[in-house]
């Protein structure tokens, strides 16, 4: 490991501490790749599962094609999941544990199966899928003002922040995950919607290409694991006191609140 990668992963974690962005890694090291930027989120995510953390699954970010070009690549990323992580649903957030939130909905998968080879395709997905529920992510960023290019978002354990899961489970089968519709609110004002044909056309499109990456990569998805699928739409800024809810078709309603 370099020592670039080793001081990368210092000042994220200072500045998750000490809740306060830092300059973009990419201005500090215009060089920085993604292969390195990797490195540097398996360093803090190693150092926080040292300290008593642990990885219960992943999510993917950059799954639709407006964030794509907004950043100027042709495929996503992905972040780790920590069960420090995970807020109840309809839970409140203290805006001590946070930096600069926005709140997203998308489709969460937790599968009874490993996911483990080259090429995996939807159905694949489908069958390895213990349930799936509606989910919001509240990503967040180290990088003051969110001011990211592609290696910041991906160092930074691509802008995790804390996750929602809904209450109740639902069979692969009793849903159709591309037909899926959502709608986000805001303090009880409607503010954006998506479907499941929003993220690279399908839900579970998403978590076939963290398959066959994290297999390119020598690792696997594992039977338990949580996968945050991808947005169905723009994050919205949150503030205290804010409230953020999405209103899913097929799977339910999903809320969180943001508190002092």
């Amino acid at each position: 490991m370099s020592l670039k990668v080793k001081e990368y992963a210092d000042c994220l974690l200072e500045a998750e501490k000490k809740r306060n962005g830092i300059q973009p890694l990419t201005e500090i090291n215009p060089e920085l790749s993604i292969e390195e930027a990797y490195g540097v989120q398996m360093e803090t995510i190693k150092r926080k599962v040292a300290s008593g953390n642990r990885v219960v699954g992943r999510k993917i970010g950059l799954t639709s094609a407006a964030m794509q070009k907004l950043l100027g690549v042709d495929e996503p990323d992905y972040g780790h999941l920590l069960d420090t992580m995970k807020i109840e649903n309809e839970g409140v957030v203290s805006f001590k544990h946070v930096m600069q939130p926005k709140a997203e909905a998308e489709v969460a998968f937790v599968l009874k199966e490993d996911l483990a080879k080259k090429a995996i395709t939807v159905d694949d997905v489908l069958k390895a899928t213990a349930y799936v529920v509606p989910a919001i992510e509240i990503v967040d960023s180290r990088i003051a003002d969110w001011k990211i290019k592609l290696p910041d978002t991906i160092a930074d354990n691509a802008s995790s922040g804390l996750f929602v899961l809904g209450n109740t489970p639902f069979n692969t089968d009793d849903v159709n995950l591309e037909e899926l519709t959502m709608r986000a609110y805001k303090n009880g004002e409607f503010v954006n919607e998506g479907s499941g044909k929003d993220v690279l056309g399908h839900p579970a499109a998403c978590v076939a290409w963290l398959g066959e990456k994290l297999h390119e990569l020598g690792s696997s998805l594992k039977a338990g694991d949580i996968i945050l699928s991808g947005a169905l739409s723009a994050a919205v800024d949150m503030e205290p006191g804010d409230t953020f809810h999405a209103e899913f078709d097929q799977l339910g309603t999903v809320k969180v609140t943001f508190g002092p």
